[in-house]
């Protein structure tokens, strides 16, 4: 089971990633721009690409889904973390990372 304490480490071991707060949520941002929100009692956004989104949803719906309206066909999407694995969980943290971070940081993650 994944944690709140498990995506703060995932995203806080990224490059030039920083913790701050939005609105009454936690939120986790790569050169200020986010890419994961979090409050107490509702599940994670991630910020993916639209075509990972899409094949995430199709492979693990009931774990994965995009965020109504605009905001969700753009790519945020909600993950439940209660029976997310550690290992799927920094998967999908980094993807939202490398659909946020700009270019020059995805060499320091081994990526063009």
């Amino acid at each position: 089971m994944a944690t709140i304490d498990d995506v703060r480490r995932l995203a806080l071991s990224l490059p030039e990633t920083a913790e701050a707060p939005h609105f009454a949520k936690t939120s986790f941002r790569v050169s200020a721009r986010i890419f994961a929100t979090w409050a107490d009692g509702q599940p994670l956004m991630l910020k993916l690409e639209p075509e990972d989104q899409a094949n995430l949803v199709a492979d693990d719906p009931a774990r994965i889904a995009p965020v109504p309206g605009v905001w969700g066909r753009r790519g945020c999407t909600f993950i439940q973390l209660e029976s997310l694995e550690p290992e799927r969980l920094e998967t999908l943290v980094r993807l939202a990372w490398a659909a946020t971070a700009p270019k020059r940081l995805h060499k320091s993650l081994g990526r063009a």
